[in-house]
This record gives C-alpha cells, sequence and structure tokens, in this order.
C-alpha cells in the first residue's frame, strides 16, 4: 500500500536531463504524488553531494527522507508501495521484453540522444547553454545564465565521443542506425500506444529518458522525430505528459506483438555483442581483483560495431548489471525456459544467455558491487 503521509515525494532534476524524464513520466503515470527541485548547483552542494557521495541526477527524496539514486532502483521501490498498472508484466516473454528493452533504452540509446545533441551544435546550442544554465544558476539574470551554462556544456560536449566511441564514421552508422529505428518505431506505435500493448511496460520507460530530454526536445533532433515519426512523438507526449494515456493491459497470451520484432532484432545485433563481451570483462576483472567488492564504472575498452562500421568504446559494468536483471528472469523460468529459448531464437539472442558472466553484480548505496 502507498505510504500514509502528505507529505509528496521529490524528485531532484531537470528537464533536459535524460534520466529525469524517464522517472518523471513514470510518478505522473502512476499519479504518485511529487513535486520536482530543480539541480542547480546549490542542490548539488547541499543535497545531491552530502546525501549520494557524488554528482549525479535525477536523485528522489521519499516521505520518510529516504534518498534513491538510480531510475530503476526508484521505479523498483515505487513499484512495490504502489502496485497498481504494474510495468512489469507478469506472463515470462513480455517480463524478459521488457527488461531487455529497458536496458537497450538506457544503456544503447543513450548513444544517439547524446550524438544528436553534441553534433548539431549550429542549431542546438543557444537551446542547450539556456538549458544548462537555467538549472545551474536559475537565480542569475537569462544572460548570465548562457555563460554559466557553457561550462557545463562543453564537459558533456567533449566527454561522449570517446566513452561511446562516436568518431565520425560511427556517427554516421549511428544516424542511420537510429533512422530505422525511428521507421520501426512509427509503424509500431501506428498499432500499439505502448511497446506491449494498452500499458506501459518497464521498457517504455527506458526507451523514454533519451527520446524525451534528447531527441524530443532538442531543436535539431525534435524536428526530425516529428516529421519523421510522428507516433513516435505523440508516444512520447503520452509517456511524458499522459496526452491521450491509456490505461489497459498488456497483450493478452504473453504474445510479443509482430511490429516489435524489428526492434528487437536490432537490439540483439548491436548492443547483445557488446554485452557479451562486458561479461566476459567483467570475470577477467574480478579475478584479478578478487580483494575488491566495488567494481569501476569503466573497466577498459573493446571494439564494437554497428552496421559494419567499428569503433572502440568504453566497457561499462552497470550495462551488464541492467541486462542481468533480465538474465535472472530467463534463469528463474523453470519450466517455461523453453518459451523464452524460442523466442530469443526468433530474435537472434541466444548467444548472449548462453554465456553469462559468473560475477554477480548489484547496485548497493550508490555504487556497484560484485556480490
Amino acid at each position: 500500500m502507498p505510504l500514509k503521509s502528505d507529505v509528496p515525494y521529490q524528485l531532484i532534476g531537470t528537464e533536459s536531463s535524460l534520466f529525469s524524464g524517464k522517472i518523471r513520466g513514470y510518478l505522473r503515470h502512476k499519479e504518485i504524488p511529487f513535486t520536482e527541485l530543480l539541480s542547480s548547483y546549490k542542490v548539488y552542494k547541499s543535497i545531491i553531494q552530502p546525501r549520494v557521495g557524488k554528482s549525479i541526477i535525477p536523485v528522489v527524496l521519499t516521505p520518510t527522507d529516504e534518498c534513491i539514486q538510480d531510475t530503476t532502483c526508484i521505479i523498483d521501490h515505487l513499484e512495490a508501495l504502489y502496485p497498481a498498472h504494474s510495468v512489469y508484466p507478469s506472463t515470462p516473454k513480455q517480463h524478459l521484453v521488457s527488461l531487455l528493452l529497458e536496458c537497450y533504452g538506457d544503456e544503447w540509446l543513450v548513444m544517439p540522444a547524446m550524438h544528436y545533441r553534441w553534433q548539431y551544435k549550429r542549431q542546438n546550442l543557444r537551446f542547450i547553454l539556456k538549458e544548462f544554465g537555467q538549472t545551474t544558476v536559475p537565480e542569475l539574470p537569462s544572460f548570465a545564465q548562457y555563460a554559466v551554462g557553457a561550462l557545463p556544456a562543453m564537459i558533456f560536449g567533449n566527454l561522449y565521443k570517446p566513452y561511446f566511441g562516436i568518431n565520425k564514421k560511427m556517427g554516421k552508422a549511428v544516424e542511420t542506425s537510429y533512422e530505422g529505428l525511428l521507421d520501426e518505431l512509427n509503424t509500431h506505435f501506428k498499432h500499439y500506444p505502448y511497446l506491449l500493448g494498452h500499458r506501459p511496460c518497464i521498457g517504455d520507460y527506458g526507451f523514454l529518458g533519451p527520446f524525451y530530454a534528447h531527441l524530443y526536445r532538442d531543436p535539431y533532433s525534435g524536428k526530425m522525430l516529428k516529421q519523421q515519426a510522428p507516433y513516435v512523438a505523440s508516444w512520447v507526449e503520452r509517456m511524458e505528459f499522459l496526452k491521450d494515456a491509456h490505461y489497459g493491459d498488456f497483450i493478452p497470451g504473453d504474445e510479443i506483438p509482430p511490429t516489435l520484432m524489428p526492434v528487437l532484432k536490432r537490439m540483439t545485433q548491436e548492443q547483445f555483442p557488446v554485452l557479451e563481451d562486458t561479461a566476459t570483462a567483467i570475470d577477467s576483472w574480478h579475478k584479478e581483483n578478487t580483494d575488491k567488492r566495488h567494481i569501476k564504472r569503466i573497466i577498459g575498452k573493446h571494439t564494437f560495431s554497428i552496421g559494419g562500421t567499428n569503433s572502440k568504446r568504453a566497457i561499462t559494468p552497470f550495462s551488464y548489471w541492467m541486462f542481468q536483471r533480465a538474465l535472472k528472469v530467463f534463469n528463474q523460468a523453470g519450466d517455461q525456459q523453453a518459451q523464452l529459448k524460442e523466442l530469443l531464437t526468433t530474435i537472434g539472442g541466444t548467444k548472449a544467455f548462453e554465456h553469462q558472466a559468473r560475477a554477480q553484480l548489484a547496485y548497493d548505496k550508490y555504487r556497484l558491487t560484485i556480490q
């Protein structure tokens, strides 16, 4: 049952933050009372850093003053208290797919989100500087906010390329893949209001982060999205603003809609090889660091490919922590595992499930750990 308190939850974030959009849409959909506090420099210094130990958003403060960071952790905490219209399907295939899509949205679609924001500076920069300035020092006049926004813009605008391995050739590959994904999603949302039917699943929220804060709101990608994929734009508005929201059910019979299959196949072709490499890297790191409980956010680099274009990107164990949520559903499926294997074979995703990391990851006290 919901907490018996008149004090609403407090979301600390900002409109331009990828993951703030994800949790804001969730809170609205679940009709959970909350207020939003802008993540200004003062708020970082007085609340976030003392409570979390690092500068990161979004953060949610509960009515009992518990501080929760990371959208997946926040949603899991709230699902236990507000189980109505759950974002987790109860049937095995849909449950597995919803978790895979959350991982895909959170950990892979961040690439086109960052690329389109920073690659098209001429179209986006004035908007971005204003957004960053308003968030950092909302008390200053507009002209000063533009100047202040330049520093975080320079930091974010330069870090993403080596982290994601996006050079000139890979940038083109990311764009080609994203435009293909837009076409696939536009076809799907023409027939269904959400990824798995008439209720948003956790996968919808994984997609909402990159789509709302970056790909929908930023001038260049926003114009492109609304022109090329109007049904996807309508889905964003439905997810974030509850415009024409539906509160029905997932597709009956544990069925995966055929219009979603191209998206799942794109996911397994592009992201799954990276997750397979990450599993190997995590086990190697753990073997060499048996005395360490906390694992670093980056443990090297590896080669990845999109559409035949290769580059090197950071190896991020956090992505595998997200993936292990889906692996857990698969591993504990019992007699229903045969259905899941059949689905994975259809979408080309069996290898990542056959060669799992031995090390089990957890996100505990704001840090990634090996159990």
